[in-house]
C-alpha cells in the first residue's frame, strides 16, 4: 500500500518528472506517433520517451493504438482522464510565461512557440 500525505503527492506521482507534462501537453492537442513526439519534445531520448509513454499509459492517462500494417504504426492519444489535465497544463503554461516575463532579463530567455 502506498501512503501519500497530501493530494499534491498523488498528482506529482502521476504527472511529475521532467518529461510527463511535456508529453501530455502535446498529446492533448491530438494523437501523435512516437516520431512526432520525439521531434516535439526537445532533448528527450527515444528510451526516455518510450518509458514516459508507458508510465502515462499505466496511469490511465494515455492510450496506445497499434495499427496492423507494415511497417508497424503506433499512435498515442490522451484518455478522457488524461484530457482532464488540459486546464491544469494550460494554467502551468500561462504561469511559466508570466514567470519568464518577470524574472528573466530581456533577451535572456526565448520561448519559440506560443501555447
Amino acid at each position: 500500500m502506498k501512503v501519500f500525505y497530501c493530494n499534491l503527492e498523488v498528482t506529482m506521482e502521476v504527472i511529475g518528472g521532467k518529461w510527463k507534462g511535456l508529453v501530455l501537453h502535446y498529446l492533448i492537442k491530438g494523437p501523435k506517433r512516437t516520431s512526432e513526439l520525439k521531434r516535439l519534445v526537445h532533448g528527450i531520448t527515444q528510451k526516455m520517451l518510450i518509458q514516459t509513454l508507458r508510465e502515462l499509459e499505466a496511469s490511465g492517462l494515455v492510450n496506445r493504438k497499434m495499427f496492423n500494417q507494415v511497417p508497424p504504426k503506433v499512435e498515442y492519444s490522451t484518455t478522457e482522464l488524461g484530457q482532464s489535465l488540459e486546464p491544469i497544463l494550460r494554467a502551468l503554461c500561462q504561469w511559466g510565461e508570466g514567470y519568464a516575463d518577470k524574472t528573466f532579463a530581456e533577451g535572456e530567455v526565448q520561448v519559440l512557440a506560443a501555447d
